[in-house]
């Protein structure tokens, strides 16, 4: 019960980091100058939007949550069922990002929860 928890965090608040980043950079917009002063000025901008602090606290408590279930739990296990991220990441691009999501990006979905539901009953 333990591992599940841990690996929920991981999924759920890696993926909820990543979504809070990325609607954060979409508010500064896209970066197109890479000399070190430009890129010194869109850090310090992203950092200014509370977006950004959100995805950055979300994604430190899946990276110690997934140190936490790698010490309990074998690597070949852990990091195949961390894949649930792919259709966490859609199903959140869709409902906090408003993206759409192809048939064909879907179907790779139910492919990768296929692929961890057999990694899953394997443990057993």
């Amino acid at each position: 019960m333990r591992e599940a928890i841990l690996l929920f965090f991981v999924i759920c608040a890696g993926t909820g980091g990543e979504l809070c980043v990325t609607r954060a950079m979409k508010r500064v917009g896209e970066v197109k100058d890479f000399r070190p002063h430009s890129l010194a000025r869109v850090i310090f901008n992203a950092l200014k939007i509370p977006w950004m602090w959100a995805g950055v606290s979300l994604m430190a408590l899946a990276f110690f949550s997934l140190l936490a279930v790698l010490s309990i739990e074998n690597v070949s296990f852990v990091v195949p069922v961390t894949a649930l991220s792919y259709a966490a990441g859609a199903l959140g691009g869709i409902v906090f990002l408003g993206e759409r999501v192809s048939s064909r990006r879907w179907l790779g979905v139910l492919l990768v929860c296929l692929g961890v539901t057999l990694v899953w009953l394997g443990k057993r």
